[in-house]
């Protein structure tokens, strides 16, 4: 008596579940935390303060389209790509600091 697996088979609705599971605890989150970062990178603009995700913090000087200009001190400037940018900070903090 051999059984024929059916669509209502316990094995393919744990599969199934699993599946779900999988994308809700894993890609959807994955997902808003790249889009969120994509629209803080498109709206940064010249005069921010910005900390990089090597920690070095510093005002925007100059935007191109993958780089940009940091001034971390009077007459020191960086080249730092765009995707390396971890967090925008309220104005000020750097005088605070």
């Amino acid at each position: 008596m051999e059984q024929t697996p059916t669509f209502f088979d316990p094995t393919l609705f744990l599969l199934f579940g699993f599946m779900i599971l999988i994308y809700f605890l894993m890609i959807r989150p994955e997902n808003k935390r790249r889009k969120s970062h994509q629209e803080m990178l498109s709206s940064l603009e010249v005069g921010e303060e910005i900390v990089t995700a090597g920690g070095i913090l510093g005002k925007i000087s100059k935007i191109t389209d993958q780089y940009l200009e940091l001034t971390i001190s009077d007459n020191t400037k960086i080249k730092v790509q765009k995707t390396s940018i971890s967090a925008v900070l309220p104005k000020g903090t750097l005088k605070s600091i």
